[in-house]
């Protein structure tokens, strides 16, 4: 497994790996498919040097995809980012999700970062798992903040400094 920067020809496996979660209503809050075009300038806008987005290729198949984003846009807050993961149905609970957040906490500080947060569904039990095995802890539980089709949804959002 190979894990390297994203390019732009990267973005039809990575929009196809986002929109195949949607429909679960487990992992984000987009209720609607997005496009390669609609996604084109959130690529542009990752620096490499500062806020990378990277994906877990094998066979020139990527598998997965993981984002530095930002936290908000005011520099007092440059130091904080939050962690977007998501792996292509046919290789979750390899361990792949596991690897590439360990990663991005072994490179955050390279980055400039000190803390990492995980915004993450309540409902969502596999990802709480995994951000909670990797040392975050539980900052914030906003109720009913999301609403997936008829049902409202509490967000987690999960810290760990670094």
């Amino acid at each position: 497994m190979t894990i390297r920067n994203a390019v732009e020809a990267d973005l039809p496996a990575i929009v196809a790996i986002y929109n195949s979660i949607i429909p679960g209503r487990m992992v984000t809050a987009d209720l609607e498919p997005v496009t390669v075009a609609s996604r084109r300038p959130w690529l542009q806008a990752h620096d490499p040097a500062t806020r990378p987005i990277w994906v877990a290729e094998e066979n020139g198949e990527i598998h997965a995809w993981l984002s530095f984003d930002t936290f908000f846009p005011r520099a007092a807050y440059d130091g904080t980012i939050m962690i977007a993961l998501y792996v292509a149905e046919q290789h979750r609970r390899a361990g792949l999700g596991k690897q590439l957040l360990t990663r991005a906490l072994t490179h955050a500080p390279t980055l400039g970062v000190h803390t990492v947060l995980g915004y993450i569904f309540a409902h969502n039990e596999p990802s709480l798992r995994l951000f909670a095995a990797s040392g975050f802890e539980r900052w914030a539980h906003l109720p009913r903040v999301a609403k997936l089709d008829d049902t409202e949804r509490d967000l987690v959002i999960l810290g760990k400094r670094v």
